[in-house]
């Protein structure tokens, strides 16, 4: 007599791999997923790491224009995104001057 069909041990799907993403493909995704969710256009990425989860990009904004434009005041966000290139997170870890220096003593 065979088992019913609830007895037996689930057969596991292997998963799709997906192609693993360069870093431009990444810096693009971070760009753009900002963008969609602030409504600002990101002026740069000034960091960009894999992670054991992912990504992790730091990205620069302008949230005030000001003339000179070097009072505009900018932010640093920190964007989490997973192996694929989907935004997990986000966070503005820094606001600044445009004219403002790191000053490391």
């Amino acid at each position: 007599m065979s088992k019913p069909e609830e007895d037996k041990p689930a057969r596991r799907v292997p998963r799709k791999s997906s192609p693993r993403l360069s870093m431009a493909a990444v810096m693009r995704a971070a760009l753009e997923q900002l963008e969609m969710l602030l409504g600002r256009v990101p002026e740069s990425v000034s960091g960009l790491r894999r992670t054991d989860e992912g990504w992790e990009a730091d990205l620069e904004v302008v949230e005030v224009e000001r003339v000179p434009d070097t009072a505009s005041i900018l932010a640093s966000y920190r964007v989490t995104l997973d192996g694929e290139g989907e935004l997990l997170g986000y966070e503005r870890t820094r606001r600044y001057t445009r004219d403002q220096l790191d000053r490391r003593t």
